[in-house]
């Protein structure tokens, strides 16, 4: 039996790779490459090159490898790109994992975790939202994802496959062995610009929006440690594998940062200051979204290991440095 982990070689996706492969499971890694890379993917793990929405490819692999479960990251995740070109993020996000829901049903797959996101609250506020808080995407991008969640649904209820969205918060650090990280160029992840900024990768950062209804005035967010949320991943597995039933629940710490918190836990890190400049708000940006990560805790038996913004921030800073060498033409 195998995993199939799409996305594989993206930030999430990798290290997703690397925690089934600690716990002892077979992977497959479908992935297009068009922001993840090959050298990004354990070498335990088999790549393929191709596209989630290719039912013929998707069925082959199910078959040859004897997939039993479809952990699914692919997808295009930048607000305000989903702003500005909404029919691609619902091609992309929601129109493929269409197909690979099919192909897995048809498939008899009967495990399948999705990789949804905090975005599907909209704007949620300085208190901690529930599963059960109103959902209100302010963009795109955030309702792709929940049209994503509604057919898993469906697909359950009439099939029977079982499934777990995990609604994301903000993901960040890096794996604590130095064999992953963020690496994709042009990032808009706040904690990897700010450790490229302070590493001289970018001239200066914008700090966008300065009059949110919020303490400092900038946005807040809950950051979790990647590796938290790939174990959330893997408990989420165990849990459907002994038979649980469908689940949506959020993965976050419960308490949020502001931008500007973030930038001043990230100077100390580095030992010196970098370029902050200050502009407008962006599209699609709400003010505060902090998750309630009980539902997760309790279903699941999570416990996250790295709640430490100080702890993310050196992680992230750590895998920087060992960047350089892996975006070459000869690391791709």
């Amino acid at each position: 039996m195998a995993v199939l982990v799409t996305g594989g070689a993206g930030y999430i996706g990798s290290h997703m790779v690397w925690e089934l492969l600690d716990a002892g499971e077979e992977v497959v890694v479908l992935d297009r490459l068009s922001t993840g890379f090959a050298w990004a993917v354990a070498p335990e793990a088999t790549l393929v090159v191709g596209d989630v929405a290719d039912t013929g490819l998707v069925a082959r692999l199910i078959r040859d490898h004897a997939v039993d479960a479809i952990i699914h990251f692919a997808g295009s995740i930048v607000v305000p790109e989903s702003v500005a070109d909404p029919l691609a993020y619902y091609e992309n996000n929601t129109c493929k994992t269409r197909a690979l829901i099919e192909t897995a049903v048809r498939a008899g797959v009967p495990d399948f975790i999705f990789s949804s996101t905090a975005a599907v609250y909209g704007g949620a506020g300085s208190e901690p939202v529930r599963e059960d808080a109103r959902l209100a995407p302010e963009s795109p991008y955030g309702l792709s994802k929940l049209m994503s969640e509604w057919m898993l649904r469906d697909a359950a209820a009439a099939h029977g496959l079982r499934y777990t969205a995990l609604r994301y918060f903000n993901v960040a650090g890096a794996d604590p062995k130095g064999r992953t990280g963020q690496s994709t160029p042009g990032a808009t992840h706040l904690i990897k610009v700010a450790c490229e900024t302070a590493l001289g990768k970018r001239a200066s950062m914008q700090v966008y929006g300065t009059d949110y209804p919020t303490p400092d005035g900038t946005c807040v967010r809950d950051y979790i440690h990647v590796s938290d949320l790939v174990a959330a991943h893997r408990l989420a597995l165990q849990r459907l594998r002994a038979g649980g039933g469908g689940l949506v629940a959020n993965c976050g710490y419960g308490h949020g940062y502001s931008v500007l918190e973030v930038i001043a836990a990230v100077r100390p890190a580095f030992g010196r200051d970098f370029d902050v400049v200050t502009g407008p708000r962006r599209a699609g940006d709400a003010a505060a979204v902090v998750a309630d990560p009980a539902l997760a805790r309790a279903e699941l038996g999570w416990s996250p290991a790295r709640d430490d913004l100080d702890l993310i921030v050196r992680d992230a800073l750590a895998w920087e440095r060992i960047l350089g060498t892996k975006n070459s033409p000869a690391a791709v």
